[in-house]
């Protein structure tokens, strides 16, 4: 099977190997089982094996096989619990070959197409009817925080330290200060940044690929405040911040907080280094 070149770092890792020889049964099996009709790959997905599919009575669908992190194992629970109001519909599950089938979005055009303002107002319309009250089998914000809080020195170091010391212990009093300090926990989504919203008939706008946990409103704006598919900039950043906020009836300061937690959380994978998520923490801190 070729790979499509966004997955070509998970030939980095033992574990992606063993993965990717998996692929090929895995994909045969799926098709045979929802009798689908396989067509290309998209080239660019990054944590999945993600196909356009036709169903047996022709209806346009996208098959996922999900490669197994933690981040995104529950993406079918929570396409489950918003039940097709404002994401995509889940049409079946295969949970030990982590394997979704999901309606297809079509034209499928992602958000970031539109000019930045025009962008955040189908965020502030979709965000939400997102926001639905939720407990297991999600994480909660405040358990994942705490990874964070334990992982980030030690990558910090492995990986040479890429950033300031200052970047590192700032991030880590506001987790350390958010965490406990939450209000209402709803279903949030790490990655909800403007490249997972997608143009579709059933809807002007759907979020596609949640990475979910149960949280606070105020963390579900962060992936769209630092994502740099709407503009790369201190103002820009800062502009997405300030709007979201007041729109939304968030805490901005709590929006600023996670923001720098989660982005910093998120600049050393086992893939690399992401200089730009460490520029956004810069610009947050420096800029207020």
């Amino acid at each position: 099977m070729e790979l499509p070149e966004g997955l070509d770092w998970v030939r980095g890792s033992p574990a992606g190997r063993v993965w990717l020889a998996t692929l090929p049964t895995w994909l045969a099996e799926c098709a045979e089982r929802w009798s689908l009709r396989l067509g290309p790959p998209f080239r660019y997905a990054y944590a999945s094996l993600a196909l356009t599919v036709d169903l047996p009575d022709g209806t346009a669908a996208v098959l996922k096989l999900q490669y197994p992190d933690e981040d995104s194992r529950h993406e079918a629970d929570a396409l489950a619990h918003w039940n097709g109001d404002g994401a995509i519909r889940l049409l079946a599950h295969d949970t030990e070959r982590r394997a979704l089938l999901v309606e297809r979005c079509q034209p499928g055009t992602p958000l970031h197409e539109l000019p930045m303002d025009r962008a955040l107002d189908a965020v502030t319309g979709l965000l939400p009817r997102l926001w639905r009250p939720a407990d297991a089998p999600f994480t909660p914000l405040a358990e994942e925080a705490a990874g964070w809080i334990d992982r980030m020195p030690r990558r910090w170091e492995r990986a040479g330290r890429p950033y300031e010391r200052r970047l590192l212990d700032a991030a880590l009093a506001l987790l350390t200060g958010l965490a406990p300090s939450q209000s209402e926990q709803v279903l949030v989504n790490q990655d909800l940044h403007a490249g997972n919203v997608l143009a579709a008939d059933r809807e002007p706008w759907l979020v596609i690929d949640p990475k979910p946990l149960t949280g606070e409103r105020e963390f579900s704006v962060v992936p769209m405040v630092r994502g740099r598919e709407l503009g790369h900039s201190p103002a820009a950043v800062r502009h997405r911040l300030d709007r979201l906020s007041t729109e939304l009836g968030l805490d901005r300061e709590r929006v600023r907080g996670w923001t720098i937690g989660h982005t910093l959380a998120w600049s050393v994978a086992d893939e690399g280094v992401f200089p730009h998520q460490i520029e956004v923490v810069r610009w947050l801190l420096d800029g207020q």
